[in-house]
């Protein structure tokens, strides 16, 4: 059976994602779609809005064969470390191929991109620290020293967030996985940060995800977005845990562990560097929310989304040389769900898959899985009731792959 892949969030899943998911399947000649998705924490350092059951249930309702988890240490990372950790996960459960979204939509026009850079890696990175000596966030300084570069050659905008990822999964392809071949399609009208719904169709998960938590929203606008699976998943899962997540809600707790930190414990912390760690003290001492001490932090060095990873992994005190340890490349492969088809691939591959396929916790190394259990253990924390906490603890260990029929 052959198999592609996708890099996935699905925060929550919507009509552009199915789209991608239909497109997947056509360009790749494939018989079934395997998703990495992103675990509770998710790449741009915060919270999925549900947890990642029931977002395998959205991928498997919608024509996804088997999801994965891409493990913490990865899925909270830059766009390096978290394409060359699911790039390198799709590769070992057998994928032969993968596929991406991307403003561009031209896969030679990536394969290019990354060839250009690669032939003057020594001048790009050296461009890179000088912009950032000058006070730019390191996608300002990418961008820049790309231009300098002065290339006429069929390339990329590696302004573009989505052409970012895409850019460092090609990459990753090369160095890990050289004969995975690579497929990319437009995305469908909204953009990646559109905040509003501007199509009648498609809708970034931005502008989803703001709805559901939009207190004057319009009843069931969200409906023609997505798929009436996910809506009912998501119904579902605000009955059964008392809402969604969001940075708000883990606030009082990020509020408490820095103003109760000193400045040489924060600086353990991942990712914690040239003295934020100080700025972040004063400012949770009069921040009202974590959308006013973000704000406050804030500055043209540090990107919204780097900010939200140091708040992120403040939150789950994870320190320098535990995910160190870690990122390297992922030690096992982590089971969340399949349909029969998948089921049939996994029975057929698993005798001659090199990292072990953990289907159930109390057979994984604890040691591997440690990052992952805190980040559920801490994920549990933003709901509001103590029997929702629990029941989502024990979700974690007692929940089976979900299966499709």
């Amino acid at each position: 059976m052959k198999a592609t892949g996708v890099v996935v969030e699905y925060n929550p899943f919507h009509n552009g994602h199915l789209h991608h998911l239909t497109e997947t399947k056509k360009t790749s000649g494939a018989d079934l779609v395997i998703a990495c998705m992103s675990g509770h924490f998710l790449q741009r350092g915060e919270p999925a809005i549900v947890s990642k059951w029931a977002r395998t249930k959205m991928a498997l309702a919608a024509g996804v064969d088997i999801v994965i988890e891409l493990p913490y240490a990865f899925a909270t990372q830059h766009a390096e470390t978290f394409a060359k950790g699911s790039i390198s996960l799709l590769h070992e459960i057998g994928c032969e191929s993968f596929c991406f979204g991307s403003e561009d939509g031209g896969i030679s026009a990536f394969e290019e991109t990354v060839n250009l850079i690669q032939s003057n890696r020594d001048t790009y990175d050296a461009s890179i620290k000088n912009y950032m000596n000058e006070g730019l966030s390191y996608p300002s300084a990418l961008s820049k020293a790309f231009k300098d570069l002065k290339s006429s050659g069929n390339l990329i905008d590696l302004s573009k967030p989505n052409n970012i990822l895409g850019y460092h999964y090609i990459e990753a392809r090369n160095t890990v996985a050289p004969s995975l071949q690579a497929f990319t399609i437009t995305r469908e009208s909204a953009g990646y940060h559109d905040e509003h719904f501007a199509s009648p169709s498609i809708a970034s998960a931005t502008s989803i995800r703001k709805n559901l938590f939009d207190p004057d929203k319009e009843e069931n606008v969200i409906n023609r977005y997505i798929p009436s699976a996910t809506y009912e998943i998501l119904e579902h899962y605000r009955k059964e845990f008392g809402g969604y997540h969001r940075w708000e809600k883990y606030w009082p707790l990020l509020q408490y562990k820095i103003m109760s930190s000193s400045p040489s414990q924060l600086r353990e912390i991942y990712e914690i560097e040239e003295g934020i760690e100080n700025r972040m003290i004063e400012s949770s001492k009069s921040a009202l929310s974590f959308e006013d001490f973000m704000n406050r932090v804030k500055s043209k060095r540090y990107t919204w989304t780097r900010l939200q990873r140091m708040a992120l992994h403040i939150l789950t005190n994870t320190t320098k040389s535990e995910m160190n340890e870690r990122h390297a490349a992922p030690s096992y492969i982590r089971l969340l769900g399949m349909n029969k088809t998948g089921q049939e691939y996994l029975n057929k591959m698993k005798k001659s898959l090199e990292l072990p396929l953990i289907s159930k916790l109390s057979s994984a190394d604890k040691k591997d899985i440690f990052l992952d259990m805190k980040a559920a253990d801490i994920y549990s924390l933003g709901l509001s009731s103590n029997e929702a906490k629990k029941k989502l603890l024990h979700q974690e260990w007692s929940q089976p792959p979900v299966m499709m029929r």
